[in-house]
């Protein structure tokens, strides 16, 4: 849906709007949603497998890291940097082995670093984004941590956005840099191709 004269709304404007509707989401609601999330990540395939932990009120939840580690995938989770740049990796070891990160409200793994070439090795890469269009075009926070970090990824990787059902969007305003996602899953909706549209 468009704006007035017919102008598609600026990333800020798709930012307050996705917020506003995240805050609203019950608590009830949102672990539903995460466990529809986690049976269908469960399902995708990808021996190794560069997830993250949802934090506020993002989508999702530890469970879908440990559908992943009980289905025989490793899984590697980011660590931010101290300075803008590519995300470091850390292997998950289940909830116990999460310790508070750099950003407020993030955890990270506590084990050793693998650098941040290891996303290289992932065949599956769950992406946050705050909306997700039928084109890929992915609507992140802004930081501009993941468009660094997925130029790094093998090109045949899956990137995999999780996302509520009404964040799959028909248009979301890109730029030359954004990494397109090649598929994305809601809730209700499962898992969506979005490399064949």
């Amino acid at each position: 849906m468009h704006g007035p004269g017919n102008e598609l709304p600026s990333k800020t404007e798709w930012r307050a709007r996705v917020a506003a509707e995240r805050a609203s989401v019950t608590a009830g609601q949102r672990q539903r949603e995460a466990f529809a999330l986690a049976a269908t990540v469960a399902e995708l395939v990808g021996r190794t497998v560069c997830a993250y932990l949802p934090f506020g009120t993002e989508p999702g939840s530890v469970a879908t890291l440990d559908a992943l580690v009980a289905r025989g995938s490793v899984v590697l989770l980011p660590v931010i940097p101290s300075a803008p740049g590519p995300l470091d990796w850390a292997t998950y070891q289940g909830a116990s082995s999460l310790v508070a990160g750099r950003l407020r409200g993030v955890s990270e793994p506590d084990g050793p670093r693998l650098g941040v070439d290891a996303i290289s090795s992932a065949e599956l890469i769950l992406v946050p984004a705050l909306a997700v269009d039928r084109s890929g075009g992915r609507l992140g926070r802004g930081a501009g941590f993941y468009d660094r970090t997925l130029i790094l990824a093998a090109p045949s990787a899956a990137r995999i956005a999780l996302v509520r059902d009404s964040e799959l969007v028909d248009e979301l305003p890109t730029e030359a840099h954004d990494v397109r996602m090649t598929g994305a899953v809601t809730p209700s909706g499962g898992f969506v191709d979005l490399s064949i549209r």
